[in-house]
Formats: structure tokens, C-alpha cells, sequence
């Protein structure tokens, strides 16, 4: 994907403009720069996202959500918060059709933010490694919730999903309303970003996006896990061990999820600036891990400050993780579509922005889940030389 301009960060840091002018400070303007792709010649065979690593085949299935209990902040007069979620897990087998990646109307959207090189109905036919409702394989899995960048879907999360599920996890991936250029619901109805002009007209602050979106991931919860469960094979999700991770200001309303439901037990930000302080228990001991860029913003005393503050109040086991040579982009599946379609990349290939994220990402609740001694995340190590350990 194109990139975010990061210099001017400072200047908009405690501004709500900052989700929607393309800086990065909140992390959280996943807004790509218009025209970047314009004389790029267009690929006409689909990308094709990593293998998954892990010992299982992985089955898809996607799950609509209405919670009506609650009024949408965006849309009030919506008929209650809407909610897309696809469910990625270990299959018992590798039958069902491909799962695809995302509706044409969901990537023409996205592809008209990245500019003319880009085609929405290439970028839909990405290709992924996952099966559409197919049965699990037997087991009792941890669950793993996943909320993207702001203004994009929770299929550029897709590869890091994928993984989790061939490794023994269910993940519940998680589009939230009027929070995403497209998101396509049940009856061919898209839902657009009314979020984007709500923050561009200024007034609203980012926290309303991480506030809502904590109790997005609660009503998610309550109707995966539980009587009111809305999956038939629910019972293969073990409701004790239950993580979160999200990028940019998905990774920041991971922080807030967790501060508001004990239920969620260890939580990643990738490359997101905090929106909320956390409250003065910190997260009661819970393990947390930020994992963002080797730059100017997420370094100890950076640009976004708010990576300081929120470490001093991390009250449990924690990381803090960056990788040399990547870019806001490169811990969900922009390497891969930037490659692809020929969009200026950063230093840190596309393979190798996918690998780190998905070892750092597991390792991490394969400890903090499963109780698996992981020791890469103990400090730098030979096989991975473009992570650096901070200790501010």
C-alpha cells in the first residue's frame, strides 16, 4: 500500500485530524496518499497471500453480528452496531471451496484510495489458504480476536490470521461499522467510512473509535463464547485463554478491550498510537507486547509519545518490539499488495515483513495462551536480526 506521511506527525499528535490526514501518529489513518499508483501497468493474475506455517489446514467462516443493544456513534440512526467477523481455524480436513478474500465492492472501494494502478477485482481475487466451512479438527483452541487499521477491512489481516488458525488457534477477525472504506454486509447492502468524515470535520476525538470498538470485541465475545454462542462449533473455543491483537488503532483499542473485559487475556498493538490512558491499575497484571517500526515514531522517546507513557503503566509481563526497515503497513497484508501491484515498499521485503509479524505475534500467545516457552521473545537473536528489544 502506499504510505502514510509520518514527518508531520508531531504537529497533529493530540489531534483527532490524525486519523484522517494520513499520519501515522495515531497510527491510525490507514488513508493511502491518492494518485501514488497512477502510472503503475496494471497485473491481471491475483496475488497470493503466504502460506500458512503451521501443522493444520485452516477453514473459513464468516459470521454477521448486530449488537441492538447499543446506539452506532457514527450512524445513530442505524438499526443497532453491525458488526462483520470471519472465523479462521484448525480444519478437521482440507475439503470446502477457497475462502475468498474480500467482495468485489469491498476491494473496488479500497482500490480507489490506492490509486488507478490498482484493480479492485484483482485485489479481491487475492488468493488465501483457507477453506469456507469446513468442520475443525477436534481440540479445545485458544481464540485470538483481530481488529484492523482504521479505514481498512479485516481482510488486510488475512496472512497473520491464516497463520494463527495452522497453529492450533480460532481467530476472530473483526470489520466494525462506518469504520472502513468498504464493508459489505448480508442482502449486497456496503457500508462506507461515515467514521473518516466525521474525524476530517474534526470535533471527535480517537478515542470514540478504541471505546467502541472495546465494546465491538465484548459483544464479539459474548456471542462466540457462551449459551448465546452464534457458531455451531463454539465448543472447540476454549473461553480461559482468550487474546487480542490489532493494527494501528485496532492495536491501540486492544489496550482498551482489555482494560474493559477481564475475559481477554494478553493483547498485541502493532504500530498504533494509544488513544486512552490506561487506568491506574494498568491491565492487573496482564501481559502486553507493542511490536511497531525502528523509526523516528515508536522508539523510546519518539514522535508518539504516547508509547512511553503507556509502557511506565504496563503493570505485567511486556515488550516492546520494532523492526528495522518496516513501515506502518508492514504487519498486515500491505507488503503482499504493494508488491504485487508495484506501490512504492519499504526496506523490509514482503515476505520478511510477514514472517517477523507472524513469529513475534505467535510466539507471543503461544507463551502467554498456551504456556509454551518461546525464546525468541527474550531478546535479539541471530535468526531475526531486524528485531530490536527496547527497555526505555
Amino acid at each position: 500500500m502506499t504510505r502514510l506521511t509520518r514527518a508531520v506527525a508531531a504537529t497533529v499528535l493530540a489531534s483527532s485530524l490524525a486519523l484522517t490526514a494520513g499520519v501515522a501518529t495515531a497510527a491510525a489513518p490507514d488513508a493511502p496518499a491518492p494518485g501514488a499508483s497512477a502510472a503503475v501497468a496494471q497485473p491481471a493474475r491475483p496475488a497470493v497471500l503466504p502460506a500458512p506455517t503451521g501443522p493444520h489446514a485452516v477453514g473459513s467462516t464468516v459470521l454477521p453480528l448486530v449488537d441492538r443493544s447499543r446506539t452506532d456513534p457514527w450512524v445513530p440512526t442505524a438499526d443497532g452496531r453491525a458488526l462483520m467477523v470471519t472465523l479462521h481455524y484448525p480444519a478437521a480436513r482440507s475439503g470446502g471451496g477457497p475462502a475468498p478474500y474480500a467482495t468485489r465492492e469491498e476491494a473496488r472501494l479500497l482500490a480507489e484510495q490506492l490509486g488507478p494502478g490498482v484493480s479492485g477485482d484483482v485485489l479481491a481475487r487475492t488468493r488465501t489458504h483457507s477453506r469456507t466451512d469446513v468442520r475443525p479438527a477436534p481440540g479445545h483452541r485458544p481464540l485470538v480476536l483481530l481488529s484492523p487499521g482504521f479505514s481498512v477491512s479485516r481482510w488486510t489481516l488475512t496472512a497473520l490470521a491464516e497463520d494463527l488458525a495452522s497453529r492450533g488457534y480460532v481467530v476472530a477477525s473483526v470489520d466494525h461499522a462506518y469504520e472502513s472504506f468498504g464493508i459489505s454486509l448480508p442482502g449486497g447492502r456496503t457500508l462506507t467510512c461515515v467514521a473518516c468524515e466525521a474525524l476530517d470535520e474534526g470535533g471527535v476525538h480517537g478515542s470514540v473509535v478504541t471505546s467502541t470498538r472495546a465494546a465491538d470485541m465484548r459483544y464479539v465475545l459474548d456471542r462466540l463464547v457462551g449459551p448465546r454462542s452464534v457458531w455451531r462449533y463454539a465448543d472447540v473455543i476454549d473461553a480461559r485463554r482468550i487474546g487480542m491483537a490489532g493494527h494501528s488503532i485496532g492495536g491501540a483499542s486492544a489496550a482498551t478491550a482489555m482494560a474493559a473485559d477481564r475475559r481477554i487475556d494478553a493483547g498485541i498493538n502493532m504500530d498504533g498510537a494509544f488513544w486512552e490512558e490506561l487506568p491506574a491499575e494498568g491491565l492487573r497484571g496482564r501481559p502486553f507486547m507493542m511490536l511497531g517500526t525502528h523509526d523516528e515514531m515508536h522508539l523510546p522517546g519518539g514522535i508518539d509519545t504516547s508509547w512511553d507513557r503507556t509502557w511506565s503503566a504496563l503493570d505485567g509481563w511486556k515488550r516492546w518490539i520494532t523492526l528495522a526497515g518496516s513501515d506502518h503497513f508492514s504487519f498486515s497484508d500491505g507488503p503482499v499488495i504493494s508488491r504485487h501491484f508495484g506501490l512504492p515498499e519499504p526496506e523490509l521485503p514482503a515476505d520478511r515483513a510477514v514472517a517477523l509479524t507472524r513469529t513475534y505475534v505467535s510466539a507471543f500467545f503461544d507463551r502467554h495462551l498456551r504456556g509454551l516457552p518461546r525464546p525468541v521473545l527474550n531478546g535479539p537473536t541471530a535468526a531475526h536480526p531486524e528485531a530490536h528489544f527496547q527497555n526505555p
